[in-house]
């Protein structure tokens, strides 16, 4: 919970800053400043939310205890402190403090033990499983995909600081994408894939999807990242430019979608709740979105205009499908685990309320159908170019985020679960921002 907690701190304050102006498209795209935007939504958001996702629920992929529980609490102090201090070198860098930009090698230095605890005990979990599944192998090779981007992103910051030479000088010219590329579409969003196909068939009591099918869509998003990442690194050391590496990577990356996407489909139809829940329903539009950024990437490279609108084209990825996926999931996550937290300990033995009514889906469906649209109407604006009406845009994802976030707060108090099912004997109101 304290994960989710601090993820959700700073996906608002990002969203706040792009609404004060702050950053892309009010500066440019590599600029200092929409580094901070970057590393705060796909770190401090993103990152943060997946890390709380995985601990929570990797030994449900593998029917194992957690490798080492106690491990998460330094991890997350690591990832936090590493995370403002490479900000803090982002700023210095911007000019909005002192010249320190050592903190640019620290913080990743930091980032690099924080990932590294949550890697080990992922990893560590899944290989005592005597079997793996689906959703556990896209987590692996999340994990090995995380170790890419934490890798190249610790090579930058050195450079950065100052202290790269000619080699790393010329990844740093030409290896942003890879990076980007790792981040997003190894890291996040293949393991974002992989923990759907379990929530997604728990939530709608669905089979599982068949073994072979999962394994096809895995292994062409594996080729994707192999293709981008490694073919990427040897075209630079051969001065050969990244065009024919990044045009392949991307028809791989969408073979990979409509794979997904297929296996979905599958999922939706084969349902035996036949009345969706709200975290389902508004998981369609994260799908919606990725599709729309399929479509929307492939005319950009058809057309030769990807580079002018890269920046819509991550912030529908990184705000539609990564972000909307999350935020659906967390607003049945947090009354799955509050209940269990709550009500577990005295189950059979005192009435209580069932998980949903923890919740109340026509509020919250209301703050979730803002922040879409409101996505989708900034996605627009950036194609536009109008960058003063983005910001509109982007305080309506402020508002819509801070509404949903009062939902989750409003779950862990238990204020939506009518007397006397509350607090009957025995059970204790949870602590807001961790579990007991």
């Amino acid at each position: 919970m304290s994960y989710f907690a601090a993820a959700t701190a700073w996906l608002f304050g990002a969203e706040a800053l792009m609404a004060a102006g702050f950053g892309f498209p009010s500066a440019d795209l590599a600029s200092p400043d929409t580094l901070v935007l970057v590393h705060m939504v796909s770190i401090g958001w993103l990152s943060t939310a997946m890390c709380g996702a995985l601990l929570q629920f990797v030994p449900v992929l593998v029917s194992r205890p957690l490798f080492a529980e106690n491990w998460a609490l330094p991890a997350l102090v690591l990832l936090t402190a590493g995370l403002i201090a490479l900000l803090c070198g982002f700023l210095a860098l911007g000019g909005h403090l002192p010249l320190w930009l050592w903190l640019l090698p620290l913080g990743a230095c930091l980032l690099i033990a924080g990932f590294g605890l949550i890697a080990a005990d992922v990893v560590l979990t899944v290989q005592s499983a005597k079997s793996l599944d689906a959703s556990a192998r896209f987590v692996l090779v999340g994990m090995a995909s995380l170790c890419v981007t934490v890798a190249l992103g610790a090579t930058f910051a050195s450079q950065l600081a100052g202290y790269g030479g000619a080699a790393i000088d010329s990844v740093l010219e030409s290896g942003v994408p890879l990076h980007a590329i790792a981040g997003l579409g190894g890291w996040l969003t293949l393991t974002a894939m992989g923990v759907s196909y379990r929530l997604l068939a728990m939530f709608m009591l669905s089979p599982d999807v068949d073994e072979r099918q999962s394994r096809v869509t895995l292994f062409v998003g594996a080729l994707t990242l192999c293709v981008a990442v490694v073919g990427g690194l040897v075209a630079i050391e051969a001065a050969s430019g990244l065009g024919a590496v990044l045009l392949w990577a991307g028809v791989f990356g969408l073979a990979t979608i409509a794979l997904y996407g297929r296996d979905v489909i599958e999922l939706y139809r084969k349902r035996k709740r036949r009345q969706l829940e709200l975290n389902t329903q508004m998981a369609a539009y994260g799908f919606l979105s990725l599709l729309v950024a399929a479509v929307l990437g492939a005319v950009l490279a058809a057309t030769g205009s990807f580079a002018p609108y890269a920046g819509a084209f991550a912030f529908l990825i990184a705000f539609g499908w990564l972000s909307g996926l999350v935020l659906a999931k967390l607003h049945k996550i947090v009354a799955f685990l509050t209940w269990l937290e709550a009500y577990g300990p005295v189950m059979g033995r005192a009435p209580m309320p069932r998980v949903q009514e923890l919740v109340v889906e026509a509020r919250a469906k209301k703050w979730f159908g803002a922040y879409f649209a409101a996505v989708w109407v900034a996605t627009a604006l950036l194609l536009a170019g109008e960058g003063t009406l983005f910001r509109v845009a982007a305080l309506a994802m402020a508002v819509a985020t801070g509404g949903i976030i009062h939902e989750f707060v409003r779950t862990r108090r238990l204020t939506d679960v009518a007397e006397p099912l509350r607090l009957p004997n025995g059970v204790t109101e949870p602590c807001l921002l961790h579990a007991r």
